[in-house]
Parts: C-alpha cells; structure tokens; sequence
C-alpha cells in the first residue's frame, strides 16, 4: 500500500511536470520570438497567442513550489538555500517577462519595444535553461553534507547540467513552435510549421545525448532496473518524441502538440522516478541525501493535503482547459491591427 510520502512524492513530479508542460510552450514562444517573426505586427501576434493563458500557466510553479513548501519542508528549504542565486535569477527573468507582455504596447517608439523586446526573450531563455540546470544537478547529486552545502554558482554549470539545460531550450522551443503554428495563421504560423520540423530533429540529437549522459552522470537508471515495469516512463517519453515529428511532417500540428505535452512530462517523470525515494541527493555520501521521509510533513498534515488537492486542483484544470477552449481560435494579422486592447 502506498504512504502519503510516495504519494506525495509523484504529485511533486506531476505538478513541475504539468507546469513545464504548460509553460514550456510560452517559454519556447519568447525565445523564437526575435527570431521567428519579420515584423512588429507579427510579435504582437506572437505575444497574443499566449496572452490569454501565460499567466495561468504560471499558477502551476506557484502550486509546485507550495507542494514542495508544504508536503517536503526540510527539501524546500535547502532547495531554496542551496540553489538560492539560479533560483532568483530566474524569479526576476520571470517578472521582467510579464512586465514586457504588459508594458510592449504602452509606447510607440522603436526603442521603448526594443527594450521590452530584449525582456521577453532574456526572460524566456534563462529560466528555461536554470530550470534544466537545477534539475540536472538535482538528478546527479549536490555536494552536501550535515554541514551544508559546498557548491557555488560556477559549480552548477558542469557538463550534466548544461546539457539537462540544453534539453529543457530545445523541449521547450519545439513546444512553442508546435503551439504558434495551431494558435496562428498567415506567414507566421507557415514559418512556424516549417520551424516546428526543424526543432524535432534537433531536440532528437540533444534528448539522445541526455539519456546517453545520464547514464554516466547519474544514479538515475538503476530504479528502472530494479522496477521494470517502470520502464514504460522512458519508452513512453521516447515514443512522444518520436510521435511529435511524425504528426508533424504529416501536418497534424495538433497532435504534435499534444504528443510534445506527453514527451516534456515523461522527461520529467523519468528523472523524478529515477531519484525516488530520494529527494535532493548528495554527491559526497548518500547518508547526507534527503529522501521523501526525513524530508516529509507528517503524515496527518499530508493526509490533509491529499484531500485538499483532490478537491482544488481538478478545479484548477477544468477552469485552465475551459481557457484554452475559449481562445482556440487561431491569431490572424487582422487581430492585432488597430485594437488597443491587444498586446
């Protein structure tokens, strides 16, 4: 019978799983944003297409980061002590980008949007990337011990890292360009198409090299190797993937779409089911890792949690999916042309 700490522990998964599911593709959105439009009117489409929903999307770090608070205490305060500087980085690259989406269109000289334009992109690629890096050096162990922490910020940016770093801007590129060429028409959502095939074939590349890597920078596999059956995470993720270019090259963009959803939450889950039962490992000796038990609230307050999530966040879902439904229809150049009230 599961505990409320295993439990816990794959909620914790799903939570960052369905957040950089959902935010990946706004995140990726920012990134090919100086690259992928040709002129202003097709930024404004760009930052438009995600406009109703980036904000929501962000509710799932909130909720991730307050299970972590909540359910694994002890983790969370290292967590936030130990990465403390990638963590505010990215905290502030955050508020730049939302600030950027609010105040583009406030003026209308060339330079006050060059500047914001500068904020969405900066704002959109670090914490893609620092979110990879966190994650990769969570995977391969922190050097802990019951006397703290003896990392530094240079120290995080090793080869594993910078790779998991990698995969998270490539995933969340291809995500992006996936959801522009459904959410947008004319010559930005064709470009879009073509791009989208584009950055399957690169994310092919760098996924084969993390799962390579992996093998070597981390403990991770040998949960699969006690747990067969848990294999299907991995084998899932590598079916998504491939799933994303078929659909793609056969224009079923919707389907890519939600093929590369599949693919970002099984990379995720296969690193979080690789670590279990351990939360925040420890490079220098295991005694010193914590673990989903000398980490845990105690069992009556995740019990509490249980119900209370079982409750609020099947709301949280259908009111977010009612939002997509809402503003399904596709971005045209029209949209954006004299309405004060777009972006």
């Amino acid at each position: 019978m599961l505990d409320y700490q295993t439990i816990w522990f794959v909620l914790w998964g799903v939570l960052w799983a369905v957040y950089f599911m959902t935010d990946g593709f706004d995140l990726g959105i920012g990134i090919l944003y100086p690259f992928l439009s040709k002129d202003d009117q097709e930024k404004r489409m760009m930052i438009n297409s995600i406009g109703p929903v980036w904000d929501g999307n962000e509710v799932w770090l909130v909720t991730a980061g307050g299970a972590t608070f909540a359910a694994f205490p002890v983790a969370y305060a290292l967590i936030f002590s130990y990465l403390y500087t990638p963590l505010l980085i990215i905290l502030f690259a955050l508020i730049f980008r939302g600030v950027a989406f609010e105040f583009r269109a406030k003026g209308a000289s060339d330079a006050w949007r060059q500047g914001w334009d500068l904020a969405i992109f900066f704002g959109s690629l670090i914490p893609a990337l620092l979110f990879g890096v966190a994650f990769g050096n969570i995977f391969q162990g922190l050097p802990m011990d019951n006397l703290g922490y003896y990392g530094s910020l240079l120290g995080l940016l090793n080869l594993y890292g910078l790779v998991t770093g990698l995969l998270f801007v490539v995933m969340f590129v291809c995500h992006g360009s996936l959801y522009l060429a459904i959410r947008t028409g004319d010559d930005l959502g064709r470009r879009a198409e073509r791009f989208a095939v584009k950055a399957w074939v690169v994310l092919v590349l760098v996924a084969a090299l993390f799962f390579v890597n992996t093998a070597f920078a981390t403990n991770l596999y040998a949960n699969y190797l006690k747990n067969v059956i848990w294999l299907a995470i991995p084998a899932l993720a590598v079916v998504s993937l491939m799933g994303i270019g078929v659909f793609a090259m056969k224009n079923h963009y919707q389907r890519a779409f939600v093929a590369s959803c599949i693919t970002i939450v099984m990379v995720v889950m296969t690193g979080v089911m690789g670590l279990y039962p351990q939360l925040l490992p420890s490079k220098i000796d295991p005694r010193y890792s914590l673990t989903i038990y000398n980490a845990s609230s105690s069992p009556y307050t995740l019990k509490i949690m249980t119900v209370v999530a079982l409750v609020f966040v099947p709301m949280v879902m259908a009111y977010q999916l009612w939002v997509y439904w809402v503003f399904r229809r596709p971005v045209t150049k029209e949209d954006v042309l004299g309405n004060k009230d777009a972006y």
